[in-house]
């Protein structure tokens, strides 16, 4: 069972999934794929335990997530918490109950964020590095992670956390900085845009593929005892790195169409977060296969044909 599954994450899983012969049910904002086209309201307790009991999922992946880009300002920081809380946090504590009272050998992945640490002391985190989120979404995500340590040690469910570092793909959605890049540089190249304004061209990223991560979930989840993992490619890029490469996938000098914004810069972290996987590697022997240039080669071919 895939919650989340119409979602960058999501869909990759499911197509990872089905390729190795599972049958996946998948939960998608309110409708229930694979089963009999009822409604499921991951907020609802009872609705959870039914399609639970229904399904017998061997494996659970929750991928929900209420979030915004790192460009967004919020407008209400009360709804953001609630609605960050209500699918991040209150919604995976529905599944690990439903897991208790109806179906006991399930297994289930938590997609956590390396948002958990916020602002970090160290300059590389792994699994040992103190949670500090400063916002809605890392606080909620924390919040998921220790309900996922609370379940394992006092009900013995079987649930794994990912603390998944910046991952894109063609099918991430417009708002993050990745998409919006590509897509500028593809209309620019196009003569349908002038211009590009991003935020700090100084600000690094640990930034990864998609397909690789989703493969770190499945990985995760075979192994014998439940544990927490920070999935990431272990390697910063700049913003400036990120607009390089893809103008000169279009044969285009980035310098000439590119600007930089204060404004923009203002509302960005100021503290890097960059991903120690030597656990995941050691325990699962997972690495990710795809380059940066690779990966952003294949967003902007992506765009192109759209």
């Amino acid at each position: 069972m895939v919650v989340g599954s119409a979602g960058q994450d999501g869909s990759y899983l499911t197509e990872y999934l089905r390729a190795q012969n599972y049958t996946v049910a998948g939960i998608e904002r309110g409708a229930t794929k694979a089963l009999d086209g009822r409604i499921v309201d991951i907020r609802d307790a009872l609705e959870v335990e039914e399609v639970l009991s229904s399904f017998g999922p061997d494996e659970i992946y929750y991928l929900a997530a209420f979030h915004h880009s790192s460009e967004d300002l919020p407008s209400d920081d009360h709804e953001l918490i609630q609605r960050s809380f209500e699918i991040n946090t209150l919604g995976l504590n529905n599944f690990l109950l439903g897991i208790t009272r109806r179906s006991a050998h399930s297994r289930l992945f938590y997609a956590a964020s390396s948002h958990v640490f916020g602002e970090p002391a160290q300059d590389i985190q792994n699994e040992n590095t103190p949670l500090n989120p400063m916002d809605a979404y890392g606080i909620s995500k924390a919040s998921g992670l220790f309900l996922c340590h609370h379940y394992r040690k006092q009900r013995n469910v079987r649930c794994s956390a990912g603390i998944l570092y910046n991952h894109e793909s063609p099918r991430r959605s417009a708002p993050f900085v990745s998409q919006k890049v590509v897509r500028a540089a593809v209309r620019i190249s196009k003569r349908q845009q002038d211009k590009l304004v991003v935020g700090d061209l100084d600000a690094l990223v640990d930034w990864g593929y998609a397909p690789d991560y989703v493969e770190a979930m499945w990985r995760i989840l075979q192994l014998d005892e439940p544990e927490d993992f920070v999935i990431a490619s272990g390697a910063l890029h700049s913003v400036r790195d990120l607009v390089q490469t893809t103008f000169e996938i279009l044969d285009l000098d980035w310098t000439a169409y590119v600007e930089s914004a204060p404004a923009i810069t203002q509302k960005q972290r100021t503290k890097t977060l960059h991903g120690d996987t030597a656990r995941l590697e050691s325990r699962t022997g997972w690495r990710p296969k795809t380059s940066f240039r690779e990966m952003m080669v294949r967003m902007v071919q992506d765009e192109l044909q759209k």
